[in-house]
């Protein structure tokens, strides 16, 4: 019973890494500003959740009876996952699909350390090393960008900052969804973030509608493949895994982006950017590994 529990989790799990892996790809070919690629992928994935909770009365009767606290991280989970998809989607802007999804899913820098202070997690040290080991992957990568351009570099920077408030996300998903069914709390997260979006692009008077068919589809694209089947099945594994083991996990992503860039966007991934990746994914298997042998 348990083998195959954890079957249907690792199962769920690569698929979520893979469509997570459509992420970049979607925001690239949708020609609309970051602000509103981010609005229309949290709006649209919350009416695809909406019905599924207006069908089940439990689920409406749970939401209905969420104290203060819950729907203060819920909202506030919200507020960091607009925040993390505007600095990302900027990124796109500046360097490329294959940096910007490698930097943005650094993650365990910054949950290592949360992990250890909020959840008093414990790691081996050769799960340390190959964290690591994967962060040296990053600086490869953006050692690059360096010598490209100062614009290149920025957008680094920005995924950078990306990816350790998504972190935040994930630490609060993994505090409230130990109480709280996964539909509600995505609609929480997604809604209350739809609403910052909105605000952020009307304060930068930005059009919500005069967008070619293309645009559109790509933002149903990532709304529901990116999303539904990527973000919000992280959200759901957060109930069995750790945010540690989600964010390293996270960093598969950047097989299926780059591979998919090379197809789609005629993107040419370089020595020096194939050597990061390379340096990453052995420090993410080095660390997967680890951590399996001190379970």
């Amino acid at each position: 019973m348990l083998r195959s529990t954890s079957c249907f989790i690792t199962s769920r799990y690569f698929f979520a890494v893979f469509a997570l892996s459509t992420s970049a790809i979607f925001v690239k070919l949708a020609d609309a500003p970051p602000a509103i690629t981010a609005f229309y992928r949290l709006f649209f994935a919350m009416l695809v959740l909406l019905p599924f909770l207006l069908a089940q009365k439990s689920l409406r009767q749970e939401l209905a009876s969420l104290s203060k606290k819950q729907w203060g991280l819920g909202i506030l989970s919200g507020l960091f996952l607009s925040c993390h998809y505007v600095l990302w989607f900027e990124s796109l802007n500046y360097t490329s699909v294959a940096s910007s999804t490698v930097i943005v899913t650094l993650q365990p820098l910054f949950s290592l350390v949360g992990s250890y202070f909020l959840f008093k997690e414990r790691f081996s040290k050769g799960a340390i090393v190959g964290c690591f080991v994967a962060i040296i992957g990053c600086f490869i990568i953006g050692w690059q960008d360096f010598q490209i351009s100062g614009q290149a570099l920025y957008g680094d920077i920005l995924a950078f900052i990306a990816a350790g408030i998504i972190t935040a996300y994930f630490f609060i998903g993994q505090s409230v969804r130990k109480d709280l069914s996964l539909i509600p709390y995505s609609i929480i997260g997604y809604g209350s973030s739809s609403i910052f979006l909105a605000v952020y692009a009307l304060f930068m008077k930005e059009s919500f509608f005069d967008y070619s068919a293309s645009t559109w589809w790509s933002l149903v694209g990532l709304a529901v493949i990116a999303t539904i089947f990527g973000q919000t099945i992280f959200n759901w594994l957060l109930k069995w895994l750790s945010t540690t083991v989600i964010s390293m996990s996270i960093l598969g992503e950047t097989i299926g982006t780059c591979i998919l860039a090379y197809f789609i966007l005629d993107e040419m991934i370089s020595v020096q950017q194939g050597i990061g990746i390379l340096v990453i994914l052995l420090g993410l298997a080095l660390f997967l590994l680890q951590q399996r042998k001190s379970v």
